[in-house]
């Protein structure tokens, strides 16, 4: 999701309370989680819960819901984070370059990077020949491509959503 630089400020701007706090960190452990437990873990009667939840998916604190899935049970174990470096940083180039980005379902993060390159991309396949095909077929056929690194993830320490 692109966001405009007012869009920021107004998300930033989105005064959260100790209940909102609460009720975001219930739902993001399990957004399926019902009202009534909500209200009793965070000690509000049910009514004022669900207007919180009401008011927190309006402002775009809460930006959906959606199932966590297995990438492993998938067979999409094999984790690479590659370094890109392009050899034109103008704006046509960036969006160029972004929206072929997001065409590439092995792509699973794709970060602008300020220092020694210019993206960071998360790739998730199955294994390192099918991680070699994408990156031989796709990442070093995006638009002005120049160079990149591959780092191979050997284990994931930490992998989760900051808390609140």
């Amino acid at each position: 999701m692109d966001l405009d630089s007012g869009t920021r400020k107004a998300i930033a701007e989105v005064e959260l309370d100790g209940y909102d706090r609460a009720i975001l960190r219930l739902l993001s452990g399990n957004g399926r989680m019902p009202v009534a437990e909500i209200a009793r873990r965070v000690g509000l009667s049910k009514t004022p819960v669900q207007a919180r939840i009401r008011r927190l998916e309006r402002e775009g604190v809460i930006a959906g819901y959606r199932a966590f899935l297995d990438p492993i049970r998938l067979g999409l174990a094999h984790v690479a984070f590659v370094e890109v470096r392009l050899v034109d940083t103008r704006e046509s180039a960036l969006a160029a370059f972004n929206a072929a980005v997001r065409e590439i379902p092995e792509i699973e993060e794709c970060h602008m990077i300020a220092g020694g390159f210019d993206y960071l991309l998360k790739v998730r396949t199955g294994d390192i020949h099918a991680y070699r095909r994408v990156m031989a077929e796709q990442i070093s056929r995006l638009p002005h491509v120049g160079q990149t690194s591959t780092y191979v993830a050997m284990e994931a320490v930490k992998d989760e959503v900051p808390g609140l």
